[in-house]
């Protein structure tokens, strides 16, 4: 059997294969395949040929998945694990979002208005209506500076790019309850004290989010290291067994959602656990920190039961009281025909 270099164009066509009804393509790469006994022709019983893994071929799959599967390393198991905590109150998490947040805005200087004409011809009686409509809108400087349309001052903002460790929003329609969150990750101190040296970077957070925490391991620092704006929740014992304490709630500011911020989430997958279904409740089936959630408890209804009379549903609307009621159709009394005339 001739020595066949597995390469990434042949892994990709075994992953097809694996996924696929196996039909072939019958091109140079399947040639390499069947030599290198990856894949095997199989016969179909309505007579057609297709392509089946070989045990070669699943094995040459798991290990190119577990090359390719990157070691978590600590500050991502503390991510993924206060993640959970987040789900499970009730919160859309996304992680290591990228957004553009105003660190500062910087008036410019101002326009300085051009010199009025020395031989300025008087204006005629008929005036367009879109000069006069604009004319309106500088009327309070058009007195100061002897007529001319000058332009307010314009403002002058510095982007730079966001990438906080965890942000998240409440799991609501309501956009005044949204309270977006930003979650900053430090699993060492070295790693706490460079990202405190940043203060740009912190003020990206605060215009992203109405409050800004840090989440460290128990011991990396003290609350008083912290700036004061933001809280402080530290974690006691090992990452996966471990209990979050907040030793110190945020500062919060009022901050709605901006546009492109809108449009950056809804580009992004949210995070999911295990099990956890797209359409849950509010922490429905999301392991906490303290265990699993609690399932919401249904009441136990009987399927189209009639309601007793006088008694409507709370859980629907009243009848419009304008409307007549509408008598059953086993109750409506008969029409009487109408009586024949009499012969004269």
């Amino acid at each position: 059997m001739p020595d066949i270099a597995i390469q990434r164009i042949h892994r990709t066509r075994l992953l097809q294969i694996w996924r696929s009804a196996g039909w072939p393509c019958r091109d140079a790469i399947e040639i390499d395949l069947l030599a290198a006994g990856m894949v095997r022709l199989a016969e179909e019983p309505g007579g057609h040929e297709v392509l089946r893994l070989t045990d070669a071929g699943i094995v040459c799959l798991a290990e190119a998945r577990q090359k390719g599967a990157r070691a978590l390393s600590a500050h991502d198991r503390l991510a993924m694990r206060f993640s959970e905590q987040l789900r499970a109150a009730g919160r859309i998490v996304w992680r290591e979002l990228s957004l553009r947040a105003a660190v500062e805005a910087l008036p410019t200087a101002p326009v300085p208005a051009p010199a009025p004409a020395p031989t300025a011809a008087p204006l005629p009686q008929a005036v367009p209506a879109g000069r006069l409509a604009l004319r309106r809108l500088w009327d309070d400087d058009e007195e100061g500076a002897g007529g001319a349309c000058a332009p307010t001052p314009a403002v002058a903002r510095i982007w730079r790019m966001a990438r906080p460790d965890l942000f998240s929003i409440r799991h609501t329609s309501v956009p005044a309850y949204l309270q977006p969150m930003v979650h900053e990750v430090k699993a060492s101190r070295a790693d706490l004290l460079s990202d405190l040296r940043h203060a740009a970077k912190r003020e990206a957070y605060q215009w992203l989010c109405e409050e800004c925490y840090y989440v460290f391991p128990a011991g990396i620092a003290q609350p008083e290291e912290i700036p004061e704006p933001f809280g402080v929740w530290v974690l006691h014992g090992p990452i996966e067994t471990g209990r979050f304490e907040l030793l110190r709630p945020a500062r919060h500011a009022r901050c709605p959602l901006p546009f492109a911020v809108w449009m950056a989430l809804c580009r992004a997958t949210p995070m999911y656990g295990d099990g956890e279904p797209a359409q849950a409740l509010l922490g429905e089936g999301v392991e906490g920190a303290d265990g699993p959630a609690a399932e919401p408890a249904l009441a136990e209804t009987a399927p189209c039961a009639p309601e007793a009379a006088g008694s409507p549903s709370p859980e629907l609307p009243d009848p419009d009281p304008l409307s007549p009621p509408v008598p059953p159709a086993a109750e409506a009394a008969p029409v009487p025909a109408p009586a024949s005339a009499a012969q004269p």
